[in-house]
């Protein structure tokens, strides 16, 4: 089955050039974030609290969680169940924030995420799908962009949503993510040995896209 592993630092622009490249080759996207999200609406439902941590290993044993396509849009099924709608609450996020740092959690995302794989061609971004989820992946890239491209875009895009932030603040945040994610003990983010490095710049997301379907062909 063929599978395309984009991973990166945050704010490189994952997401969007997955989707787009998914698109293009008419493959399935996987948003693993997504997945995280449906497993904390699962331990909310169950009224597992955050701290509750042998909780949390139990209950995530009972989730099942996938994704499905609906007139081209992707949506994410909990137990049969689309919450896709449900994801983005604060709430959600606060618990998918500690759920996702526990080992037994992500042992059984993994294991979705590649049940996933195996059924259809996917294109999957996160910070370990080319070292842990999917290291057969066929094309592996990390896409990367210096720290304050990433703290500008991410700024320009709140200053358009009319919400007040500062240069130098997010980029500050998204220096300490950068940190965090590179030296936690479980799946650190690094680049695969067998990855491409792609650093998106000085390259707008056409020209990224337009680079990774040269290296599928």
């Amino acid at each position: 089955m063929n599978t395309i592993a984009i991973d990166g630092p945050a704010g490189a622009g994952k997401s969007t050039i997955a989707k787009r490249v998914a698109k293009n080759l008419s493959y399935i996207y996987v948003d693993t974030g997504a997945m995280y999200r449906a497993m904390a609406l699962y331990l909310i439902r169950n009224q597992v609290k955050p701290e509750e941590t042998e909780k949390i290993e139990k209950a995530s044993e009972h989730a099942d969680i996938s994704i499905a396509y609906e007139n081209g849009e992707q949506q994410v099924l909990l137990n049969g169940e689309n919450v896709t709608s449900l994801l983005r609450t604060e709430e959600v996020g606060n618990m998918a924030s500690k759920s996702s740092a526990n080992p037994k959690v992500r042992t059984k995302l993994v294991e979705l995420q590649r049940k996933l794989a195996s059924k259809q061609p996917v294109v999957m971004d996160g910070r370990d799908i080319g070292t842990q989820v999917l290291p057969n992946a066929n094309i592996k890239i990390y896409l990367t962009a210096s720290t304050h491209t990433r703290a500008l875009r991410r700024y320009k895009e709140l200053n358009e949503k009319g919400e007040s932030c500062n240069l130098q603040t997010i980029e500050e945040d998204i220096a300490l993510r950068d940190h965090q994610d590179m030296t936690r003990e479980i799946s650190p983010l690094k680049k695969a040995e067998d990855a491409v490095l792609l650093d998106s710049s000085d390259m707008t997301i056409d020209e990224v896209v337009s680079k990774i379907m040269g290296m599928v062909k």
